[in-house]
């Protein structure tokens, strides 16, 4: 009997591989654009808001030389402002100056930081994310009792004197404005949902993308590739945004503390970009491991099947069945 024919498959049910390919290369990508934007709102919604973090991040900052410059001089042109507006000689700013720089380096300074960076933090927390109608149209102010409390209690551990007259009053300070804090509270709203469904939406893409490629090894490799290139890119941005977050600082006196506080606030950020890059190398180099190392399998295996086997038509050496002498 004549062998049955194979049955053909029907065209629509395997697409064309060409129409696979830019579907798959099309999805790669918009996943590969998706998880340094994930990564960011997720840094941005999670870890600047949460409240213990920030002053860890932050601690460190009271003994660094640039900060204590600043809190320095801040100190001394805020004296001076409220006790005499006009000029006044060089060695009085120096002394007073000299004067604030050297309670930096004592612990009731880095225990006041730490409650300032906590207060303020917290305060700026709470109001973004109060629902909009309930916090629109009103400035976020902090109560400096809570620092000047814990300065005092250290001051008097140390045994400074008259530490312990130092009067605690409540005093209301603003640290953001009504209309800068309404524009805030959207922002933060918005990334606290694009921190939920970027990341998910960037893992879709790629897993999809994998599914309905015509060689699925090569879109690993791909996929591992594009999440290296946009680790790269976010540790660019990175760095690109300090560059222009310190041009826009108002003199020179600020602006190697601010340095500092941006690289401290971004230390999280900048290990996620190591990360995605070090993630997407290693699942690149592994798949093209992985497919040579089968490549050269199957090529052996063939080599040896071509040795074994005899074309028809000829005598292979395994097929006479004269012995040898």
């Amino acid at each position: 009997m004549p062998p049955h024919p194979r049955p053909r498959l029907r065209p629509h049910l395997h697409p064309h591989p060409r129409l696979r390919h830019t579907l798959s290369a099309a999805l790669l990508t918009l996943a590969c654009l998706l998880t340094p934007c994930g990564a960011v709102a997720a840094w941005a919604a999670h870890a600047l808001s949460d409240t213990g973090r920030y002053v860890d991040a932050m601690a460190p900052l009271a003994t660094d030389p640039r900060v204590r410059d600043a809190v320095a001089a801040t100190v001394r042109d805020s004296v001076f402002t409220q006790l005499n507006p006009g000029p006044t000689p060089r060695t009085t700013r120096v002394f007073v100056h000299d004067a604030a720089r050297s309670f930096t380096r004592t612990k009731a300074f880095r225990a006041g930081w730490d409650t300032a960076n906590r207060t303020v933090h917290a305060a700026l927390v709470r109001a973004l994310r109060e629902p909009r109608p309930a916090g629109a149209g009103r400035p976020v102010t902090v109560d400096l009792a809570p620092v000047t409390a814990r300065v005092k209690h250290q001051l008097a551990h140390d045994h400074v004197p008259f530490a312990h007259r130092i009067p605690v009053r409540h005093t209301a300070v603003t640290v953001l404005g009504a209309a800068e804090a309404d524009r805030l509270r959207k922002g933060y709203h918005a990334l606290d949902v694009a921190a939920f469904w970027l990341p998910l939406a960037a893992v879709a893409a790629a897993v999809t993308g994998i599914a309905v490629a015509a060689r699925r090894r090569h879109a690993v490799t791909a996929a591992g590739l594009g999440t290296a290139l946009g680790g790269a890119l976010l540790g660019l941005a990175v760095a690109v945004g300090r560059r222009l977050t310190l041009a826009e600082l108002p003199g020179a006196v600020h602006g190697p503390a601010a340095g500092a506080v941006y690289d401290a606030l971004t230390a999280t950020l900048r290990t996620a970009a190591w990360l995605l890059v070090a993630l997407g190398l290693t699942v690149a180099l592994a798949s093209w491991l992985t497919g040579h190392l089968l490549n050269r399998r199957n090529h052996h295996r063939n080599h040896d099947r071509s040795h074994i086997v005899s074309p028809p038509g000829t005598q292979g050496e395994l097929s006479d069945p004269s012995p040898r002498l």
